[in-house]
């Protein structure tokens, strides 16, 4: 069965950085999307950032130029490199797959950015 778990989240200071993994298991990796998704208290969860199977990425405008997605097919891991951390950035992520219609995710990582 599909297994997404998501990792590297944590309490981190603004400017600074964390990177966020997602070990996928269950499904050919390589052959599927795979995005970020975040939720902040009382906020819809909203989707961060986007990576294809050729490698093409697409982020919100909120992360452009902060975040970066990338994936390791011979790991079947999904990463989300976050600088310049906000405090507005402050929200559980979690990893998603979209496959024959329907939506896969794990169960989150918590990222706090505050002083």
């Amino acid at each position: 069965q599909v297994q997404l778990v998501e990792s590297g989240g944590g309490l981190v200071q603004p400017g600074g950085s964390l990177r966020l993994s997602c070990a996928a298991s269950g499904f050919p990796f390589s052959r599927y999307a795979m995005k970020w998704y975040r939720q902040a208290p009382g906020k819809q969860r909203e989707l961060v950032a986007t990576i294809t199977t050729d490698g093409s990425t697409n982020y919100a405008d909120s992360v452009k130029g902060r975040f970066t997605i990338s994936r390791d097919n011979a790991k079947n891991t999904v990463y989300l490199q976050m600088n310049s951390l906000k405090p507005e950035d402050t929200a559980v992520y979690f990893c998603n797959l979209r496959m024959l219609f329907r939506d896969y995710w794990g169960q989150g990582t918590q990222v706090t950015v505050s002083s």
